[in-house]
């Protein structure tokens, strides 16, 4: 079973309001996503201590074993520090698996300057672009063959926007596949994955948008199968930011 942040109602505070009661299959899921949000919003802050278990007992309405187990799940995520006799402290952002389904899902839910989504789509548009290089340095024409039909599908299913979308996934994915790097591959693969269910993410597909794409995708394609590690990267990261560029809200930049 997935244990996924945004299956999980967020309270608008760990600390406040009263217990809410849970289906006894899902309390350990909701006491571990909530405290995953009060971190990630910075309700409690880099430094800051757990409150007492007999606090977070009452404010969830589970016992403490419900309640131990979950902090040592928050724990596991490189969210908080257990130490014996000193209670549980909040790690900073540099310590947390933000490549974790919880984490990643709740930096996305709680983006509220977009500032995480563009994070990820520089870090999509560097792995990409070197796996788009790798891919070209790799080509035969059996796969030069198997990505031309995964980017005509693109085209074949451009005015159905749901089909469109998971045929636009494919072609990422071939490319990732052809690339070799299976490491690259599977960090970006969560990230795109994750994204992929916000609305913020993948906005609202134009027509113009999605000529637009079917463009850059040709252009990464072309360059792939010529072989040409360089065009392939410049293409990919290219497609990747402009991508971003196209869907993304004017009105929310992240403040300095």
């Amino acid at each position: 079973m997935t244990d996924h942040a945004a299956d999980v109602p967020v309270r608008n505070s760990v600390l406040g309001g009263s217990a809410t009661r849970t289906p006894p299959a899902r309390l350990g899921v909701a006491v571990v996503s909530d405290l995953v949000a009060a971190i990630v919003t910075g309700e409690l802050a880099p430094g800051d201590a757990l409150p007492p278990e007999s606090t977070l007992c009452q404010r969830f309405g589970v016992s403490r074993t419900v309640i131990r187990e979950s902090v040592k799940r928050v724990e596991e995520k490189g969210l908080v520090t257990v130490a014996q006799g000193r209670g549980t402290t909040v790690n900073a952002p540099t310590a947390w698996n933000v490549l974790d389904p919880i984490v990643l899902s709740a930096l996305v839910d709680h983006d509220d300057t977009l500032g995480v989504l563009d994070e990820l789509s520089i870090v999509r548009g560097s792995l990409e672009s070197s796996m788009a290089a790798a891919a070209a340095a790799r080509q035969n024409p059996q796969r030069s063959a198997d990505l031309t039909r995964a980017f005509e599908e693109t085209e074949r299913t451009m005015n159905d926007i749901e089909a469109y979308a998971d045929a636009d996934a494919r072609f990422h994915y071939l490319v990732m596949e052809q690339s070799g790097n299976r490491l690259a591959a599977n960090i970006t693969q969560i990230l795109f994955q994750r994204a992929r269910v916000s609305r913020r993410f993948t906005g609202t597909a134009s027509p113009e948008a999605v000529q637009l794409t079917l463009e850059e995708h040709r252009a990464i394609l072309d360059a792939i199968t010529a072989g040409d590690s360089e065009a392939a990267s410049r293409a990919m990261h290219d497609h990747i930011a402009r991508a971003w560029e196209r869907r993304r809200p004017t009105d929310r930049r992240p403040t300095d």
